[in-house]
């Protein structure tokens, strides 16, 4: 049997790691051939696809990023292309696909399932924002990058006596945000999913500075204020990718000028997308690997391979559509916590 993989979307610690065993538990004990295909959608689309092994992925475990290279492009959006996607694999003699992404990469997977393509799918995002899995790969590995930012703002915010914000990635959805707020005592957090009041947040934060001389503000690049409370529209990229550092500096200007506190802004940005995965991410990735291999085998497709509690299921891939917003308990965690 020759399976396909390929990974597209936003990289993330994590991929290599799904990579390497899904290889691993084909050729051996499963006796199958691994081809790779580079770029994501656009490598299934050009024929751009290479011979994955054992002996070619024994090394990339902690490696960060992905061997395959990733991209944003999506058949859907060209015209033609899914049909070079049924050629590619039909000439390649690929039985199941496996397709390893975020809310993108995994729409189309869903729309060429519908055409009677095989596949499974392996949810991946520092969002974590993918609905039907309790975490994605490499949200783990981003929340520890995003909360060890925290922690070190920590000091050099108390020794000048400043309010620096934070600003982490989250179009959509405020895992991060909330994840490293909570975890790194930040004194306020702002996601997509609760709309602040930005004087609201200022009055908190000069009520703060009466007791202690500094805070910190972590805020999701997708977080929006409250409808006619401040004027603001997120700047978006030309993959519809938010602009990094725009919310961050407006919120930061907004509350040096209502607080009269020295303030400053830190843009995470992609280094929250780079460097080896933590063993959390290293084993959630083998795990799926596994287990989508496992799913080919039992002749399963259009489904995707989900942590769900303490063990992996396979749900339909049509469960997996649209955009997990963060939870109400851990919202209110951060509210609490609000000065």
């Amino acid at each position: 049997m020759r399976i396909g993989i390929l990974t597209g979307g936003g990289d993330c610690p994590g991929l290599n790691a799904v990579i390497r065993a899904v290889v691993r538990t084909a050729e051996d004990p499963c006796g199958d051939n691994v081809i790779g295909y580079r770029h994501g959608w656009q490598g299934v689309v050009e024929g751009d696809s290479i011979e994955l092994t054992g002996a070619s992925t024994h090394a990339i475990l902690s490696t960060g990023g992905t061997i395959l290279g990733t991209s944003r492009y999506h058949p859907d959006d060209h015209e033609g292309a899914a049909d070079q996607v049924l050629d590619t694999l039909a000439r390649d003699k690929v039985s199941t696909l496996l397709v390893v992404g975020g809310d993108g990469t995994l729409g189309a997977a869903r729309s060429l399932a519908e055409r009677g393509v095989r596949i499974v799918g392996i949810p991946k995002t520092i969002d974590n924002d993918v609905p039907g899995t309790d975490r994605c790969v490499g949200f783990d590995t981003a929340l520890w990058i995003a909360t060890e930012a925290v922690d070190r703002i920590h000091t050099t915010a108390e020794s000048h006596d400043r309010l620096i914000v934070i600003e982490v990635m989250g179009h959509r959805a405020g895992w991060l945000a909330v994840g490293a707020g909570i975890a790194g005592g930040a004194h306020a957090i702002l996601t997509p999913e609760d709309p602040f009041d930005i004087e609201e947040v200022a009055a908190v934060l000069r009520h703060r500075h009466q007791r202690e001389s500094f805070s910190i503000v972590v805020v999701a690049e997708g977080a929006v204020p409250v409808e006619g409370t401040l004027d603001f529209a997120p700047v978006e990229g030309p993959t519809g990718s938010i602009v990094a550092g725009t919310i961050g500096e407006r919120v930061r200007s907004e509350l040096a000028q209502r607080t009269g506190f020295e303030t400053r802004l830190v843009v995470l940005g992609h280094v929250q997308r780079g460097g080896p995965p933590t063993p959390t991410d290293r084993l959630l990735a083998t795990r799926l690997g596994v287990r989508a291999v496992e799913a080919v085998h039992d002749s399963a497709s259009g489904v995707m391979a989900a942590l769900n509690g303490d063990g992996i299921i396979l749900i339909p891939l049509t469960e997996a559509s649209g955009i997990k917003p963060v939870n109400a308990e851990l919202l209110h965690v951060a509210r609490m916590l609000l000065g």
